[in-house]
């Protein structure tokens, strides 16, 4: 099976000071795959690399195209689409504004209107808020839609930074649910940045940890998951 998303050697830089190490990844069609790591281990640097939102070397390829010195709108009208940590909503506008313009690079307007029907049978949640400032939402409520506004887009490739952080764990279960639900259903592939390691292998087919910069481990996510020792050196629990 062809990758979806591929990089060899890849480095990242924030001006003169490099993050990533010549790192090697890659991504099937249709998979949820995790970064794992510590806080500054180059998770977060990792999925800006593949926006281009950042100074990047070496080899990163998406559908077969080279992503290395594109523009950032161009990797998103190639079906990448990046929920931030943060979450990123536009607070002063509401919930449904937020939706239509995850859809700006769409011209089928119907699909659209379908679409953000789908999003509140499937959060209903957002449903009967639709028409409130995105500010004004809980912070569960808030990656909800943050998630729903990149659904938009109906991208191939769904990047998600620390989705579960500083919510509470009935929250996630559900946000984690709901994810597992459109990777199945629409075969939307994921890279899923997440500190809750055991969170992540239980979502994730496969997963990579990286330790300042470069990739200490990576393996099928249920492997990982099992291995003790792998648990008490890497991952803290």
């Amino acid at each position: 099976m062809s990758k979806l998303l591929e990089a060899r050697k890849l480095c990242a830089y924030y001006g003169p000071t490099q993050v990533l190490f010549d790192i090697d990844f890659s991504l099937e069609p249709g998979h949820i795959t995790a970064i794992l790591g510590a806080n500054g281990a180059g998770k977060t640097t990792t999925l800006r690399a593949i926006c281009q939102m950042v100074r990047t070397s070496g080899n990163l390829e998406f559908s077969g195209q080279q992503l290395v010195g594109k523009a950032t709108e161009n990797v998103v009208r190639m079906g990448v689409a990046h929920v931030p940590d943060g979450r990123g909503t536009f607070t002063s506008l509401s919930v449904d504004d937020n939706l239509k313009l995850g859809a700006y690079v769409r011209g089928d307007r119907a699909e659209v209107a379908r679409d953000i029907e789908r999003t509140y049978e499937r959060f209903p949640r957002l449903a009967e808020r639709r028409n409130q400032q995105a500010g004004t939402l809980s912070g569960g409520e808030q990656q909800m839609l943050a998630i729903s506004r990149a659904l938009m887009l109906r991208p191939k490739l769904l990047l998600l930074d620390e989705p579960s952080f500083g919510l509470a764990p009935l929250i996630v279960a559900e946000i984690f649910r709901i994810m597992r639900k459109i990777n199945e259903e629409d075969g939307v592939s994921m890279l899923v940045v997440e500190q809750n390691a055991s969170l992540a292998l239980d979502l994730a087919h496969h997963a990579y940890l990286l330790e300042t910069g470069r990739v200490a481990l990576s393996g099928p996510a249920e492997d990982i998951k099992r291995d003790e020792s792998v648990r008490r050196a890497y991952l803290g629990y």
